[in-house]
């Protein structure tokens, strides 16, 4: 028995919105460019991605042979399989497992490298990664009530990892240097300090116990 337009979940109702506005925004672009007014970042991106498509690699080598075999540009095929793992994070019984795995792997793989090269350069945007990544994983313990308000986090979360993380765009690299950096910068010596008299006053009472146990066996 089909629920009525009125009985329907809002949760719900808002994935359908949100799910119609994306699929939309795919097929704009799907769409071949016949329109010459085309936003010129949306062009550039693409033209990006379909160039890093066509580099010789195990991954571009599958997509020739797909492509060849569909009649299908990779770009569009590759464009095809982001838009149902779109969906997927969208209504997805397991999206939370997807969108940690897409931002847990390939970042791993990475900081083990940063930490046996010698150059320290790639450090900060590793470090800061992580650090964004935890924050994620705090909030989370909410997930139910967010994902009830912003149906969509998921994708979200997915697309800002992947902003985080890109070597086209580096975003970990930036957010430390425009917003880590200087708040800690402002507050580190006040921090510090608190830090201190915390482990002084620890430092002190594991001594009280210590010497408290020492009279008790003696």
């Amino acid at each position: 028995m089909s629920l009525r337009p009125s009985q329907s979940h809002p949760s719900v109702s808002a994935s359908m919105v949100n799910a119609r506005c994306f699929l939309a925004g795919w097929r704009f672009l799907f769409a071949r460019k016949k329109d010459r007014n085309m936003h010129p970042q949306v062009d550039k991106l693409l033209s990006d991605i379909d160039k890093h498509l066509h580099q010789p690699g195990p991954i571009t080598n599958v997509l020739a042979k797909a492509e060849e075999k569909s009649g299908i540009r990779r770009l569009h095929l590759v464009l095809g399989i982001a838009g149902l793992q779109a969906l997927y994070l969208i209504f997805g019984h397991f999206a939370a497992l997807l969108c940690n795995f897409m931002g847990f792997i390939y970042p791993a793989y990475c900081s083990i490298r940063a930490i046996e090269s010698s150059s320290k350069e790639d450090d900060t945007q590793w470090l800061t990664y992580w650090v964004v990544f935890a924050l994620f994983s705090v909030a989370e313990f909410f997930s139910h009530q967010i994902c009830a308000v912003f149906p969509i986090y998921w994708l979200f979360k997915s697309l800002f990892l992947l902003y985080l993380y890109l070597p086209e765009t580096l975003g970990a690299k930036k957010i430390y240097h425009k917003f880590i950096q200087p708040l800690a910068a402002k507050h580190a010596p006040s921090i510090d300090s608190r830090l201190n008299a915390f482990a002084d006053k620890a430092r002190d009472g594991a001594r009280h116990i210590v010497d408290d146990i020492r009279e008790h066996v003696h």
